[in-house]
């Protein structure tokens, strides 16, 4: 079975926008937040800062199906909420260019996380194995000073309370990085740890 669409008409401000919501699964029911992520496309106004409302009655929960607050075909609703502003557009743009370098990094980590991996499976003649870890756990380094780098801009962007969207993008941005930051350490111990175990076994064998 295919997903299920509902055409509704939602009054904003002056303007009655007439949205048809298919459901994101299919043999599902259209949920608040498929009607909301199309009004966000349709009238810029992001998600949390919407208010739909459905005879006097506000539509809170994003998971409900619009049918179970008894919404069909051709019902009318209101939603008051306002776009973000330029302001706040501008301050999401410089989160999502630190979230372009926040990536770029974490590519350079993965290549690093999976040459790691093959230099613990025997990838490497032991004679170069230091050698090589050395130079990994400067490139761990360096990715965890570019993720501090981007922490302290995340860190340095003055967001004012009343944007919600750009707090949000924000408080996710700081998560992701500390994520990131937290594997630099448990990779940087992994490579210490594998060149004690070389350097025992080298003074082992020259006993």
């Amino acid at each position: 079975m295919s997903a299920q669409t509902i055409t509704v008409i939602v009054a904003y401000g002056s303007t009655k926008h007439s949205i048809a919501v298919t459901s994101q699964e299919d043999d599902k029911s259209p949920t608040v937040k498929d009607l909301s992520d199309c009004l966000t496309q349709v009238t810029g106004v992001p998600s949390a800062s919407q208010k739909l409302i459905f005879k006097g009655k506000s539509l809170k929960d994003m998971e409900q199906t619009l049918s179970s607050y008894g919404i069909k075909d051709g019902c009318k609703l209101m939603m008051i909420g306002k776009r973000n502003s330029p302001e706040e557009e501008a301050e999401l743009r410089k989160l999502k260019d630190i979230e372009k370098s926040v990536e770029q990094t974490a590519k350079k980590l993965e290549k690093v996380d999976g040459e790691l991996t093959g230099l613990k499976n025997g990838f490497l003649a032991k004679d170069l194995q230091a050698d090589a870890l050395g130079k990994l756990d400067h490139r761990v380094k360096v990715a965890a000073e570019q993720f501090m780098r981007l922490l302290e801009q995340i860190d340095a962007l003055n967001v004012p309370e009343n944007f919600n969207d750009c707090r949000q993008k924000k408080k996710g941005l700081v998560k992701t990085v500390q994520d990131f930051l937290a594997q630099c350490d448990k990779m940087e111990a992994c490579i210490s740890d594998h060149l004690t175990k070389i350097q025992s076994k080298n003074l082992a064998l020259a006993d």
